[in-house]
């Protein structure tokens, strides 16, 4: 098998022509005979003005080449899609896919006999890990960090729980606009990802768990000169791996693996989006999530990490505790300890290894946890028939047990246009849906499910409320809250059914979301349903092909033609 310059030769019909052209045209950047004769680990440039959470990506690129020369390799750098979750038109969701795809072909179009990918905000670790999976070349992920945290009369802050909160006040009248506009300019006070556990942290948490990145990756904050000594060792390790050839991902991204990532993502208080990335992700190499086992889970593995929304810390605290080390240990045998990691021992070392930290209170046991059940737990009934998605342990305790009537929304303009109508027929025991947010309705599944509290109810104390809808809600977002509702409304899924006034019964304990309507009044609505038609956004380009291929978020929103399972769904 051809290693380093000599792998994946240009076709120009003559092999020997291809290598002699290619190491003319690299020579002109300085190369010498000795530096193109190395292994060759390539190294991903995610770096944008348009993404303050890769900011640091620069210096780490640098720390990560300085690792691989350190270990006699040559490191190659390559640029690829960018993706920040605020920057992103209509949603970064929407350009997962397009990254994963980018990044996937990049790697393979160019020689490199290891890669290390850089990334962090929300969608860019898994897209560029479903492109790592799909390729299976030795892979190292280096997170970017998260941020440190910020401060306001006194209190920490942290992108974006505190951004929510904060705004949820602002809208009630409760702090003016020049507060408002203070606040604006100390919850981000430095580059990296968000410091609370949203989708940046879990997938962090996620990819370490999955033996992906080297031990401590996840929390290290972002300008933490550890953060950099980390990228050093990663390239270090990637150079050993380009010589090695191993281990693959399809080598570490076994089921035993993504039970431990599902272990890992209730204890951590983590994202939603989690578990459609995770979903994505085992899709590329093969295996399915198991859903009901992944709610059985939260019944049994209890929250261990008392970061925000879930509890009271952050990223950086979490880190200084221990980091995700010190969690697998008190995990203990809830986690399968003999899968293998890149750093070339097993999660059974790396726990052994966890630094103790006395008194510290981020990091609890399981016999004092932060709640006594997981994270999240996997809804289903008549009005999500493969499944919803609610976080409660970021939910309020009286409604996870609630029946209420129906306030409809048909689209996130209709929501902007009349949440905050002063005539707006709403009460706080009602239960606020919206639709057509999914993946092919909205299109991309925007993080519109954190419905916000009608102004008019906000001014009068109403802090949460049941939300329920196809889309999907930020990591650092916090409510009584259900998301992913599957098969979405645009494909005909039975919330395209819902009418204001009707009611709707949740019912977390029974894992139950019902309309309680009867089956004949829904049937007569089925029929009554518009015929679907190819919507103007999805005419052309990238739009018509996401359109076309996209799956629902129980397949993990890939692309049909890119899932490496037999029997894969269907696009709806």
């Amino acid at each position: 098998m051809s290693k380093g310059l000599r792998k994946g030769l240009t076709s120009y019909g003559d092999a020997g022509f291809s290598l002699f052209l290619r190491k003319a045209f690299i020579k002109a950047m300085g190369y010498s005979d000795d530096a193109l004769d190395r292994p060759i680990v390539g190294i991903t440039n995610t770096y944008s003005d348009y993404n303050p959470c890769h900011g640091n990506v620069p210096v780490l690129i640098e720390a990560v080449k300085r690792g691989v020369m350190l270990a006699g390799g040559m490191p190659m750098v390559f640029p690829t899609i960018s993706i920040h979750e605020s920057f992103a038109h209509p949603t970064s969701m929407f350009l997962r896919n397009l990254m994963a795809i980018d990044t996937e072909e990049m790697i393979r179009a160019q020689p490199m006999d290891a890669v290390v990918v850089i990334g962090g905000c929300d969608k860019t670790l898994p897209a560029q890990i479903m492109a790592a999976a799909s390729v299976d070349l030795p892979t190292v992920v280096v997170p970017v960090g998260p941020m440190v945290v910020g401060h306001h009369k006194g209190e920490e802050l942290g992108a974006c729980t505190d951004c929510r909160r904060l705004w949820s006040a602002y809208r009630a009248g409760e702090i003016d606009e020049a507060e408002i506009d203070t606040v604006n300019g100390r919850l981000a006070p430095s580059v990296g990802t968000c410091m609370v556990m949203g989708t940046a942290s879990t997938m962090a948490c996620v990819t370490e768990t999955l033996g992906l990145s080297l031990p401590m990756s996840a929390t290290i904050p972002a300008p933490h000169a550890e953060r950099v000594r980390l990228a050093e060792a990663s390239g270090k390790r990637a150079a050993e791996m380009a010589v090695t050839g191993g281990p693959k991902p399809s080598e570490l991204l076994t089921p035993a693996a993504f039970r431990n990532a599902a272990t890992v993502l209730q204890a951590i208080g983590g994202s939603t989006n989690g578990l459609i990335h995770l979903t994505a992700i085992a899709g590329r190499v093969g295996h399915a999530l198991d859903f009901a086992e992944f709610d059985r889970l939260g019944r049994e593995v209890p929250v261990l990490i008392d970061l925000k929304p879930s509890g009271q810390h952050y990223m950086e605290h979490f880190h200084h505790a221990g980091g995700l080390p010190r969690l697998l240990a008190q995990l203990g045998d809830r986690i399968d300890l003999d899968c293998r990691t890149v750093a070339g021992g097993t999660l059974r070392e790396v726990a052994a290894a966890a630094e103790i930290v006395p008194g510290q209170d981020v990091i609890r046991s399981v016999q004092d946890p932060i709640k006594p059940e997981g994270s999240m737990a996997v809804l289903t009934g008549n009005l999500a028939p493969r499944g919803a998605l609610i976080k409660h342990a970021a939910a309020s305790p009286r409604l996870l047990q609630h029946t209420g009537r129906a306030v409809v929304f048909d689209s996130v303009e209709d929501l902007a246009a009349r949440i905050d109508a002063p005539d707006l027929d709403v009460g706080p025991d009602d239960v606020l849906v919206l639709r057509n947010t999914g993946p092919k309705g909205a299109p991309g599944m925007p993080e519109a499910g954190y419905l916000p509290i009608p102004k008019k109810l906000g001014r009068q104390g109403v802090k949460d409320m049941v939300r329920i809808s196809d889309a999907r809600m930020s990591g650092t977002a916090f409510g009584t809250i259900v998301l992913h509702v599957t098969p979405e409304s645009a494909v005909g899924g039975p919330l395209a059914l819902v009418q204001t006034g009707d009611q709707i019964r949740l019912d977390v304990a029974a894992r139950r979301i019902d309309l309680l309507v009867d089956e004949a009044e829904l049937e007569r609505r089925r029929a009554a349903l518009p015929a679907t038609a190819k919507p103007d956004w999805a005419r052309r380009g990238y739009a018509r092909l996401f359109h076309d291929s996209v799956l629902q978020a129980d397949a993990g929103c890939d692309f049909d033609f890119l899932v490496d399972r037999d029997g894969a769904e269907e696009p709806a």
